[in-house]
């Protein structure tokens, strides 16, 4: 399901553009709303939340495909956390569902799923790396680097069981929107994979905006 957002993009205490392969880190407040805009179309916004206060009580794919009985993420959609708490709803989404089954690109799956020399190419996980080690301040390390959502990644779930990544439901402009249920960490990295034909091998930026929790 598609549902715009009524919120101005001028009004927006905070724009900031993620060029492809860079990530970006930082904490919204409880009621904030964060939209993530997918700037050219097709590419990849790799997504952890963590609350600001217990980093350790994280997004957790189990707990959230459970409790809304679907693999797919979309408007309604309640981020839980490992606690089972919610860390963040959908609330606003031009783009239909995104994936939270397909995991961060690493040097690992780029040698399984492409070529062995692909390993050493830049990949999520080594974005993700890059901001805990940079960021110390927000207590996050390695090991809390766990399941991630795939915002604008179509990866359809197979008769037998598989994952097929296929192209994008997205496109230029589109975006998808949360509002923060807590004070939360967000992390992204705008996913730097040449070696997938989704993004027609042409990884583009993403842009961030968030709003006071005073916004109607």
């Amino acid at each position: 399901m598609q549902r715009p957002s009524e919120l101005d993009a001028d009004a927006a205490r905070y724009r900031k553009v993620i060029p492809a392969g860079e990530y970006w880190i930082d904490v919204v407040k409880m009621g904030e709303r964060f939209r993530i805009v997918d700037v050219e179309g097709n590419q990849a916004a790799d997504t952890l939340l963590f609350s600001a206060a217990d980093p350790g009580d994280r997004y957790s794919i189990v707990d959230t495909m459970r409790e809304q009985r679907n693999v797919y993420l979309g408007v309604g959609s309640k981020l839980l956390s490992t606690a089972g708490n919610t860390l963040a709803e959908i609330v606003a989404d031009t783009v239909g569902r995104h994936d939270t089954l397909g995991g961060a690109c690493a040097a690992e799956s780029n040698s399984v799923r492409y070529a062995l020399d692909k390993r050493t190419m830049h990949a999520c996980r080594d974005s993700f790396l890059l901001a805990v080690a940079k960021h110390d301040h927000f207590n996050l390390s390695k090991r809390d680097l766990t399941h991630n959502i795939n915002f604008f990644m179509n990866v359809p779930v197979t008769a037998e069981g598989g994952l097929e990544f296929a192209d994008g439901l997205s496109g230029p402009g589109k975006y998808v929107e949360l509002r923060a249920a807590m004070d939360i960490i967000v992390l992204i990295s705008n996913c730097p994979q040449l070696n997938n034909p989704c993004n027609a091998y042409n990884p583009t930026p993403l842009e961030i905006l968030i709003w006071d929790s005073d916004v109607p």
